[in-house]
């Protein structure tokens, strides 16, 4: 009896099978060798290079990508790429390279900030992030894309002699995480709630670079279009409604009077100059002509890296210009910068003429980071603290406002517009007006 056919593979090889077989699938040995050769060069180029003294630089806006340990699992191999990739030596003369060449013969700059989909960075480093808004369906620059998903944004724009720009400043305002009413009705809750149990309130709203300098900038960049009338609605309500201090006449006039922007041009921060002027503003605000006795002079100058480069492959640098506060005219109270302020930050300083005496609580942004040095000139007690520590430690952030007489929340502008302040979380203020509540000051 013949045997019919069957279902069974051959008992070979496929590549050993005849040509002519349907099965038949040839080995591809040497573009097999060719890969594997390539991966092991790309992997063990960077060892290699560190043992004969090669070092890689940190040309972006984080810490060169550590080498995975063997207890990450497969972690292990999922993070040799990021390691390879951020420790290769001359990875920043690659990239010196490809900006010449996108310049000489494009006549644009290499768009380093499209692509790559990984977690999106913010500008200074050891501060908190400025939240990302997310990407809303419907998108009023929708049909603008760069082919990435980002709806043709960028985390920097490139503007003319040299500045620099924050994307986010556009992005925020195109693609809020809330509408700018709902964001500034809560600002408005926030005041009551605080003013309600006694306690001074100030609301400081920092200019966008983008608003206060933007003479640098291109004659077109991506979200121009929709971020434009957002801006004036913005001011017009958190000053309006919300009782925000605008600042944009006193930076006006304070870069009026030291002759130059009050803004770092490779930054998307302000100079000590802003800086000083936000905190003069807020203690008249608490205490009217508060500020008369204050004498400031230039102490010297600094060098620290700017925070837009890195986000595109480069490097820049703050020519930060230190000064002295005498807030009586005869005594300097000026301190040390820092970026620790995720935690309640108190400081105390003895009391003199031109200081608020009154216990302050001062929560902001990353442009607290610039002003910590000085507070101590003007308050004499006061509890300083990033409002972002409102989502992961909100009884620290309810408890640092209980224990103070005097409120400040300082926030920049695209967070507003953007509507990504955590002290304004509906279930913050619920707690916080409960607190307060409890512990008024009368």
């Amino acid at each position: 009896m013949t045997a019919g056919p069957t279902n069974e593979l051959p008992p070979v090889h496929e590549a050993w099978l005849p040509r002519e077989h349907s099965l038949h699938r040839p080995r591809h040995g040497k573009r097999q060798l060719t890969a594997l050769v390539s991966a092991l060069v790309f992997f063990a180029t960077p060892a290699l290079m560190w043992v004969f003294g090669a070092r890689a630089d940190e040309i972006e806006n984080h810490k060169l990508a550590a080498f995975p340990s063997i207890t990450d699992g497969w972690g292990l191999f999922t993070g040799l790429d990021d390691w390879a990739t951020d420790n290769l030596p001359f990875r920043g003369g690659a990239v010196d390279a490809t900006e010449w060449i996108s310049e000489t013969f494009f006549g644009e700059p290499a768009p380093f900030d499209q692509g790559g989909g990984g977690t999106p960075t913010g500008p200074l480093p050891g501060s908190p992030a400025e939240e990302e808004p997310r990407q809303d369906q419907t998108d009023p620059t929708e049909g603008e894309t760069d082919g990435t998903g980002q709806a043709g944004f960028r985390q920097v724009v490139n503007g003319t002699d040299g500045w620099m720009y924050y994307g986010s400043d556009a992005q925020s305002k195109c693609r809020p995480l809330q509408p700018l009413h709902q964001t500034i009705t809560q600002l408005a809750r926030l005041r009551h709630v605080v003013e309600s149990s006694g306690r001074t309130f100030v609301l400081v709203l920092v200019p966008d670079k983008t608003t206060m300098v933007p003479e640098y900038l291109p004659v077109s960049y991506p979200g121009k279009d929709c971020a434009a009338p957002v801006t004036p609605q913005l001011w017009q309500q958190a000053v309006g409604l919300a009782g925000a201090v605008d600042m944009r006449p006193r930076l006006q006039a304070a870069a009026d009077r030291y002759g130059k922007p009050v803004y770092y041009p490779q930054d998307t921060h302000w100079t000590s100059e802003g800086a000083i002027e936000m905190l003069r503003t807020i203690a008249d605000e608490i205490r009217p002509g508060a500020t008369k006795t204050w004498k400031v002079q230039r102490k010297d100058t600094s060098t620290v890296q700017a925070d837009l480069p890195p986000l595109i492959g480069k490097k820049g640098q703050n020519q930060v210009v230190n000064y002295r506060l005498r807030p009586d005219g005869r005594y300097d109270r000026v301190r040390k910068n820092t970026t620790d302020l995720l935690n309640p930050r108190h400081i105390t300083s003895k009391q003199l003429k031109g200081m608020i005496d009154q216990p302050t609580a001062v929560l902001g942004d990353s442009f607290l980071v610039g002003a910590s040095g000085y507070l101590p000139a003007a308050f004499s007690d006061v509890t300083v603290q990033y409002y972002r520590g409102a989502e992961n430690r909100p009884d620290d952030a309810v408890r640092t406002i209980t224990d103070s007489e005097v409120v400040v929340l300082e926030v920049v502008e695209r967070n507003v517009a953007a509507g990504a302040v955590a002290v304004l979380d509906q279930g913050f203020l619920d707690k916080l007006d409960q607190q307060l509540v409890k512990h008024p000051i009368r």
